[in-house]
Parts: C-alpha cells; structure tokens; sequence
C-alpha cells in the first residue's frame, strides 16, 4: 500500500485501535488519544479494508482487521511519513524501537497491546454507579463486559483491588445472594466477594 494513500491522522487512529487491542467507539477513541474516526476518514479506512466499523446503537465501534494488524506491524519498520511533524517524528522512532526489540525477542504485537481491561472496568462502573460510588455487583458487571473472558475479567478485578479506594467486597447479607452472584464472584484472600465499589475523589 503506498503510503501517500494513507493522512497521518488516519495512520494515528490505526496505530490507537492496535494498542488498544479491542473494538473503540469515537468517545473511546477521542478520550485514549484525542482523535475519532468518522467521515471520509471511516469511510476511506473502511474501504482500504483496514478497520471494520459497526453501529450496533446510535454509535459505530471500530475495530482493525486482519489486514490492518498487518499494516500496524509492517509500519513498525517503515520510515517517518513526509510532513509528520516532531510528533510524527517522535511517534514513528517509538515505533522502530518497539520493532527492534520485538525482532530481537522474536515477539509479535499480539505480545505486546492486550486490552486494558481494568480501564474497561473502571468505565462501565462509573455508568453503572452514576459516578458516585455505589456498590456495583459483579454478576451485573460481568454481563455488561460479557465479551472479555472470564479470565482476564478475574485478572483486572484483582489488579484494581490492589489500588487505593478500589473495594471488592462480600455481600453482609449472604441471603440475597442468587446462584449467578455465586458464579461470578471472585476470590480474594480465601472469601468470596461480589461487590465493587470505587470510591469518588473528593
């Protein structure tokens, strides 16, 4: 692909949806690194088939395709685009770096950008507490992040109970308990907790 078919804004917006290793609506997108993705540049990176971009409600999620993961690890060896600027001159040397030293480790990009799924929860907590520290419970939780693994779900949960003002507790009343609050609690210290709660800065 010639690299004058590509602005360095699309090339951004490509090099975000690699990082971040995960389907971004344009909110997501704007509050990670400043920049959307709709009109011509949707429309063209779509057409270049390098991201598929869905509108499941009122909003589109975008994500790269497999062809665009390729153009994400094949740029990690090209040189800085013509009227990049210093930014784009301090982006693409980033780049190159990250490309030696996974050529050195024998690494792929998939190693590297996992989803941040602690920050996935820490969102769909704020819009489930209406940003003023509610107790959430995790059955909820899990069934609003009913795409990420179970795994890495327990994962992210456990990594945000290590931070200040992050609580995963137990539900005092154990009667209220149904079985789907059993299923997805978690263990912590050998009890198992179903709530979460993140307290509001002050």
């Amino acid at each position: 692909m010639p690299d004058d078919r590509l602005t360095l804004s699309e090339r951004c917006l490509l090099l975000v949806l690699m990082a971040e290793a995960r389907e971004l609506t344009n909110a997501e997108l704007y509050a990670r690194a400043g920049v959307k993705l709709d009109g011509r540049y949707r429309r063209h990176l779509n057409e270049l088939g390098l991201v598929e971009s869905v509108k499941p409600g009122r909003a589109y999620v975008h994500e790269l395709t497999e062809k665009g993961t390729k153009w994400c690890a094949a740029e990690l060896s090209s040189g800085r685009p013509a009227r990049s600027g210093c930014a784009g001159g301090a982006l693409y040397a980033v780049l190159a770096g990250l490309g030696r030293h996974l050529d050195d480790t024998g690494r792929m990009l998939v190693d590297v950008f996992r989803p941040d799924v602690a920050s996935q929860v820490e969102a769909v907590y704020a819009k489930m507490s209406h940003g003023d520290g509610t107790p959430v419970r995790l059955a909820i939780l899990r069934e609003r992040l009913n795409d990420v693994p179970k795994g890495e779900l327990d994962r992210a949960l456990e990594q945000l109970a290590r931070r200040d003002g992050v609580h995963v507790r137990a539900e005092a009343d154990q009667k209220t308990l149904t079985d789907r609050d059993r299923e997805a609690a978690i263990v912590l210290g050998g009890t198992e907790r179903h709530l979460l709660t993140i307290e509001v800065p002050r």
